[in-house]
């Protein structure tokens, strides 16, 4: 390769290097939403079930799954807490489309006495990897 051509290439890689608008960087923002729910208490060990089985699949599955995370309140068990993220807001449209979303939208939809879905803003996500033992 001639002096020319690498000189070329080197600064096509240093553009693309340092070519990250807010534009690009705003696209790259993953989705966050923020689900708070209220379970009828004599449903939680099927509920308990069901979004293990959900959330389990999803994040194995689907690419588009960055993290769930499901809590509940600790002096009121019945209400549940979901943290969700995906890569982009379509990663959250397709998650509701899959089948086992749907199945676990259908099991627990009698389960739900209220649900307040809320979009949240990352403004600083940091985690380290951790296995929770199964209960139940």
């Amino acid at each position: 390769m001639k002096a020319k051509q690498v000189l070329m290439l080197c600064a096509s890689f240093m553009a693309l290097c340092f070519s990250t608008s807010a534009g690009a960087q705003e696209a790259k923002r993953p989705y966050v939403r923020l689900a708070e729910l209220e379970i009828d208490p004599a449903q939680m060990e099927q509920f308990d079930a069901a979004i293990r089985e959900g959330v389990t699949t999803a994040v194995r599955v689907e690419p588009g799954v960055l993290a769930l995370y499901a809590v509940s309140e600790k002096d009121y068990p019945n209400r549940v807490r979901v943290f969700e993220m995906y890569t982009d807001e379509g990663a959250y449209r397709k998650h509701l489309q899959t089948p086992h979303f749907r199945k676990f939208r259908d099991t627990t939809d009698k389960m739900v006495k209220s649900r307040k879905l809320l979009d949240g803003v990352p403004i600083v996500l940091e985690a380290k990897p951790v296995a929770v033992p199964a209960t139940k």
